[in-house]
């Protein structure tokens, strides 16, 4: 019996490759936004404690170098808070990319997939067809043997 060789198998090989390097890359673009998001996450905490250092500040005995070192620290926070949304805007341009890469690729291989599925059915179409033709042969042959020995 006749063996199926898909001609563009290697670049199949190829496609399935680029699709794991694209998950792959992915996943490491996820894992960095989620880590931006993290520290995001402890500024709010650190701003949350210093905001809450200056209203304890504000009230009781006035310790003006104090007030004026908490507001400053609730500002700073504020402009650490402001440069780490845009790193998280960065990181999702970013993840959006790989996303897009990834799908790409997805659907390339797909492609390949259903052409090699394609020609595989041609292949047993084939197959089939040659071995109707066979057995046509040998009844026509039986066929014919059996008239000739009637005779």
């Amino acid at each position: 019996m006749a063996k199926f060789l898909y001609r563009m198998q290697n670049i199949l090989d190829i496609k399935y490759k680029l699709e794991e390097s694209a998950k792959q890359a992915y996943g490491e673009a996820l894992a960095r936004l989620h880590e931006e998001e993290d520290k995001l996450e402890a500024l709010k905490l650190r701003r949350e404690e210093y905001l809450t250092l200056y209203k304890e500040s504000l009230t009781g005995n006035l310790d003006f170098l104090k007030i004026e070192e908490n507001s400053d620290a609730v500002d700073r926070m504020d402009e650490m808070i402001e440069a780490q949304n845009e790193v998280i805007k960065r990181r999702s341009k970013e993840l959006e990319i790989a996303r897009q890469k990834m799908a790409e690729a997805m659907q390339e291989r797909k492609m390949h997939e259903k052409l090699k599925e394609k020609q595989f059915e041609m292949f047993k179409e084939e197959l089939a067809a040659e071995e109707m033709k066979e057995v046509d042969q040998v009844v026509s042959y039986q066929y014919s043997s059996k008239d000739k020995s009637e005779e």
